[in-house]
């Protein structure tokens, strides 16, 4: 499946204060991960403080792609995720850090002997991700979930991965927000936990 190219429409201000279009076609940063073929990042958006600074300042998604938000920023991204292998499943593991390494976060990748999933990972962030179109599994240290187009997952930092057990790609928005464990939480992670 050919999933369409994303349109982006920047908005801005002019001199006098009015709304204008800043920037208006494809996305400029679109990347397929060399160790993941088949996995796209389609990079949208992202801003560096909050509250976000409202401008009309250079476009963020020019330049090397970051997997996690900036600090006290965001990011939205589209991801192409394509169906797994058997050869993946079986050597996946292998290549991860040479994929995280990619999108500038190796540290991220938290897979080991025993893992669930080869793309087993954990961000200290907030994320949002939806099925845009296709299907994954949400795969967790302990359980899954079956993910369709309109299903929402919000990721609250925990290791996870995305499994493409169907015969089709999927894509998927995510809206990523920095964070910081809880304490507690924290704690029980050790010193598994990502930071920054």
């Amino acid at each position: 499946m050919n999933f369409p190219s994303i349109h982006r429409v920047v908005t801005g201000h002019d001199a006098q204060g009015r709304a204008v279009v800043a920037s208006e076609g494809p996305l400029p940063t679109v990347v397929e991960l060399d160790a993941l073929p088949g996995t796209v990042f389609h990079e949208v958006w992202s801003t560096q403080a909050s509250p976000a600074w409202v401008d009309n300042g250079a476009d963020p998604t020019v330049g090397a792609i970051r997997l996690p938000p900036p600090a006290r920023g965001t990011r939205i991204r589209f991801v192409d995720i394509p169906p797994d292998t058997d050869d993946f499943l079986a050597h996946g593991a292998a290549r991860m850090q040479a994929a995280f390494a990619q999108i500038g976060d190796a540290a991220a990748s938290t897979v080991q002997a025993g893992s669930p999933h080869p793309l087993m990972h954990r961000t200290e962030s907030v994320d949002y991700g939806v099925v845009i179109a296709g299907e994954l599994t949400l795969v967790l240290d302990q359980g899954e979930v079956l993910l369709q187009p309109g299903s929402v997952v919000v990721q609250r930092g925990t290791q996870h991965a995305w499994a493409n057990r169907s015969v089709r790609p999927c894509r998927m928005l995510f809206v990523l927000v920095d964070g910081r464990y809880d304490p507690a939480i924290a704690a029980a992670l050790g010193g598994t936990a990502a930071g920054h």
